[in-house]
């Protein structure tokens, strides 16, 4: 019985893992396309039950792990491994392999759906915990995947260290910033229903706080 248990199982997981081929290019697509729908989608689906969640797309967090994933694939095919794995300097000592330098990622990009999610709240007034946080954070996810993977290609860009790479990649990486700033301010302003000059200021106030979570978990390791 257990062994057909796992069979079952197996099968699962394998149907799961092949559906990504076609929804994670859905998923980003829309979600480069249509950012702040894409947002509205995931509020709405998380109204649904569990088993009907995110039907024709791939959940959140899971997007943004496998952007995650897809990026490290682009720098390991371009330059080689991360500087960080076989660092013996701070916590880096950590980082031995592709895995744990993943999920180090994965921890970073998700701070700032996490610091976004608390301000909105906070700004409404509204009780932060575990069914509250959830929404937001889970929108946030979907615009923080593409911020990750233009920061990844950044990063590659530069380390090519070519004049033309160097400047294309600092370019990038000023856009990425640029495009998830103005989806801020205009998700802020959307959920708040206030004037853009108060939307920019929540959103700029988000910002400079998950930069600053940011910068010291970078400056751990």
């Amino acid at each position: 019985m257990n062994f057909f248990n796992l069979l079952k199982s197996l099968d699962e997981l394998l149907y799961e893992v092949m559906s990504w081929l076609i929804f994670y290019p859905v998923t980003l697509w829309r979600t480069l396309v249509r950012p702040l729908k894409m947002m509205d989608y995931s509020d709405l689906e998380q109204r649904d039950t569990e088993d009907k969640q995110y039907t024709d797309t791939l959940a959140p967090p899971l997007f943004l792990l496998l952007t995650l994933i897809l990026g490290h694939g682009i720098e390991l095919s371009l330059v080689g491994q991360a500087e960080e794995i076989g660092s013996k300097v701070g916590l880096s000592a950590l980082i031995s392999d592709d895995s744990s330098l993943i999920l180090l990622r994965t921890a970073t990009f998700s701070l700032f759906p996490l610091v976004l999610a608390a301000r909105l709240l906070r700004a409404k007034r509204e009780p932060i915990d575990r069914e509250t946080l959830r929404a937001p954070f889970y929108a946030q996810c979907y615009v923080a995947a593409p911020l990750a993977l233009m920061s990844g290609l950044s990063e590659v860009l530069i380390r090519l260290a070519h004049p033309w790479s160097v400047l294309t990649g600092a370019g990038l990486y000023l856009f990425a910033l640029l495009w998830f700033g103005t989806l801020q301010i205009l998700w802020f302003r959307q959920h708040l229903r206030t004037s853009a000059p108060g939307a920019f200021g929540h959103a700029s106030r988000a910002m400079v706080e998950s930069l600053i979570a940011v910068a010291f978990l970078a400056w751990l390791f």
